[in-house]
């Protein structure tokens, strides 16, 4: 059974059930901590933010069929009591992914 068989989107676009499988090699994948959120228009493809309270948060796109485990974590709360559900996955060595680092012009800190 494909891991895309347990994705269900929920309204905030947040990933609603986890698969997780136990009969892995952990030295060929690396793992990757944050936020699950359904990709808006590639149904193959999963983000994770890292950091969703950040104001300078970035964020990984990987293909679902690279990841071998997704592992639910305890999720994490703000100030204003907003809850986030939080994993860990491991990705396939070798596999490709995004990281993006989204910015504001003007807002990038100037090395002397």
């Amino acid at each position: 059974m494909t891991i895309d068989k347990f994705l269900e989107l929920k309204d905030n676009l947040e990933l609603q059930k986890y698969f997780r499988s136990l009969d892995f090699d952990k030295k060929n994948c690396c793992s990757f901590y944050g936020s699950p959120k359904k990709h808006p228009y590639e149904k193959n493809r999963v983000i994770l933010v890292a950091d969703p309270f950040s104001a300078h948060t970035f964020y990984y796109e990987f293909n679902i069929q690279n990841i071998l485990c997704i592992e639910e974590q305890p999720s994490i709360t703000n100030m204003e009591g907003e809850s986030v559900s939080m994993v860990r996955i491991w990705v396939k060595k070798k596999s490709r992914g995004l990281q993006c680092m989204p910015f504001t012009v003007g807002t990038v800190a100037k090395l002397d």
